[in-house]
């Protein structure tokens, strides 16, 4: 048992998972990035809190039945099981933020609508193979798993 005032206080990190990670966890097609997926969320969730968005589920969802052919009950089961994560709500607001990250950083709605859900959720990381790996947006650092390896710490003061 610690002494009274010597305990160790740790900030867990906030990581945002973009679509696609959550994707390649059930594709079948590219066994390395499926690999990389799979440690990737599991390690984050072992460490830390893992967050996504609706507009992630619905992604998800669209790319699993219609690209990825898998059953549509299947794919609903995926989707129930991912509520252990956080889950930020896509509302007016949200939107509203996602245009202005869109003309600031020069980038697709959708990608700013990530980013806009990240940010709300005070995520210090977004995963995803379609941003700069290594860039920092609204104090969000940008990890691509594909492009390096993603190291979370274990405690993290952002």
């Amino acid at each position: 048992m610690a002494l009274p005032g010597r305990e160790r206080i740790y900030i867990v990190a906030k990581v945002f998972f973009d679509t696609n990670i959550l994707v390649y966890t059930v594709d079948k097609k590219d066994p390395e990035k499926t690999r990389v997926s799979r440690e990737t969320i599991k390690s984050v969730t072992q460490n830390h809190s893992s967050v996504i968005s609706t507009q992630i589920l619905q992604e998800f969802y669209n790319a699993a039945t219609s690209k990825l052919k898998i059953d549509k009950i299947a794919a609903k089961n995926i989707v129930h099981n991912l509520r252990n994560m956080e889950i930020v709500t896509i509302d007016l607001i949200l939107i509203e933020q996602a245009i202005d990250v869109s003309v600031l950083f020069q980038l697709s709605f959708w990608d700013s609508l990530v980013i806009a859900a990240a940010e709300q959720a005070n995520c210090s990381y977004l995963v995803s193979e379609d941003l700069n790996s290594g860039q920092r947006i609204r104090g969000m650092e940008i990890i691509n798993p594909f492009k390096k390896r993603a190291y979370f710490s274990r405690d993290d003061t952002r």
